[in-house]
C-alpha cells in the first residue's frame, strides 16, 4: 500500500510511515485497495468502448493502404505474392512461428488483432447499463475472438443467435452448456500455444450450478473464468502473429 501524506509505497502490515512517520490506518488500505480496483475497471471500460466503436465504424488492426484496400499485416515479397509473416525453413516450407504440441498446428493469421483484455467489471457494468444488450454483444465477440484463435481444432463455439433462440427454449439451461463448451475448448486448444489452463468446462459448470447458492456470485466466477482463460488464448495468438 501506499502512504496517504507522503505517497511512498509501504508494506501492508505497517502502522506508522517509516519515511514520513504518518499513521497509517487500515481504513486507508482499504480506499488505496478501492482505487486501484476502480482504476482497473475504469481501463476495462475505456477499452470495451473502444471494441464497441471499432465494430460500428469499420476500424479493425487492418490498416488501409492509399489505394483503398486493407492490408491485414501481409507484406509483398516483391514477386506479387504476399507473405503473411511466415518464414521459410529451407525445406519448402514454412514455419508460423508455433510449437507444435501434441500433433496440433495453431491456426495461421487472419488479418485481424483479437481481444485479449476482457474483464469482469466491463462485463458487468455495460450490461446493467445497456439492460443486458451489451452482454449479449460480450457472447458474440467473445465467441468470434474463440473461434478464430482455435480455429482447425474440429469445434465451433456457437454464436449470439445459438445462444439466445436455445437458451429461451431451454430456460437458460443451453447457456450453461455453452459455458461449459467454451471452458472445455479453451482447456483443450491451452496446449497448442503452449500454455496451461487448470480450469476446464467442468470447472466451470459447476461454478454456474453450485455457486448460484453462495449469494449467486457462482455465474459470475464462471465468466470470469472464461475471460481470463479466453484472454490467454487470444493474447498468444496476437504475440504469435507479433500482434501486440
Amino acid at each position: 500500500m501506499f502512504c496517504e501524506k507522503c505517497g511512498k509505497e509501504i508494506p501492508d502490515s505497517t502502522k506508522f510511515c517509516p519515511f514520513c512517520g504518518a499513521p497509517v490506518s487500515k481504513a486507508q488500505d482499504f480506499v488505496n485497495k478501492a482505487g486501484e480496483a476502480f482504476n482497473a475497471a475504469e481501463q476495462e471500460l475505456g477499452s470495451a468502448f473502444d471494441e464497441v466503436k471499432q465494430s460500428f465504424t469499420g476500424n479493425s488492426a487492418n490498416q488501409q493502404n492509399a489505394g483503398g484496400q486493407y492490408n491485414g499485416g501481409y507484406q509483398n515479397n516483391g514477386a506479387g505474392q504476399y507473405n503473411a509473416g511466415y518464414q521459410n525453413n529451407g525445406a519448402g516450407q514454412y514455419n508460423t512461428g508455433y510449437q507444435n504440441n501434441g500433433g496440433q498446428t495453431p491456426p495461421p493469421y487472419r488479418g485481424e488483432r483479437l481481444k485479449d483484455d476482457r474483464g469482469l467489471a466491463s462485463y458487468i457494468i455495460l450490461s446493467i447499463i445497456t439492460c443486458g444488450i451489451y452482454g449479449y454483444y460480450f457472447i458474440y465477440k467473445m465467441a468470434h475472438d474463440v473461434n478464430v484463435a482455435c480455429d482447425g481444432d474440429g469445434e465451433n463455439t456457437s454464436g449470439l443467435v445459438a445462444f439466445i433462440l436455445l437458451s429461451m427454449i431451454t430456460c437458460g439451461i443451453y447457456a450453461w452448456y455453452w459455458y461449459y463448451k467454451l471452458g472445455n475448448r479453451l482447456a483443450n486448444n491451452a496446449g497448442r500455444y503452449g500454455l496451461g489452463i487448470q480450469e476446464n468446462g467442468t470447472t466451470v459448470l459447476m461454478w454456474c450450478i453450485f455457486g448460484t447458492l453462495i449469494c449467486g456470485i457462482g455465474p459470475f466466477i464462471a465468466m470470469h473464468i472464461l475471460i481470463k482463460n479466453s484472454n490467454m488464448i487470444c493474447n498468444a495468438y496476437n504475440r504469435t502473429h507479433g500482434l501486440m
